[in-house]
């Protein structure tokens, strides 16, 4: 089977597509807005990167989702529940973590189906 990458640097690609399936990797890129904007902000370009790939956030299969303060899990939820079709949940986790910036307050890491 072909690796399709998209966005691809010597360090990494923005996606990765094997075999009908996506693996992507996303963060804020507005880094002075609160978990409520960086969350709507990372979940657009999740949008720009699945479409990109061939997939949709209908077809989802599982999310890790990675905090810097579990105390923005709440609100990072209200986002995420708008965004996400009805019936179309995938497997996810969500955990705490030190990320790669300290501005960053939310990371994802998504793999998904191709439409």
């Amino acid at each position: 089977m072909t690796i399709q990458r998209h966005g691809t640097t010597r360090r990494y690609s923005d996606s990765v597509t094997h075999n009908g399936t996506v693996y992507l990797v996303e963060v804020p890129s507005n880094l002075d807005a609160d978990i409520t904007g960086q969350t709507a902000n990372l979940l657009a370009g999740i949008d720009r990167l699945l479409d990109q790939a061939g997939s949709d956030k209908a077809h989802l299969l599982m999310v890790t989702i990675y905090l810097a303060d579990m105390a923005d899990y709440d609100a990072m939820n209200r986002v995420w529940d708008a965004w996400l079709p009805e019936g179309c949940a995938p497997t996810r986790a969500c955990v705490e973590a030190r990320l790669a910036k300290p501005e960053y307050k939310v990371e994802m890491v998504v793999t998904a189906a191709q439409a």
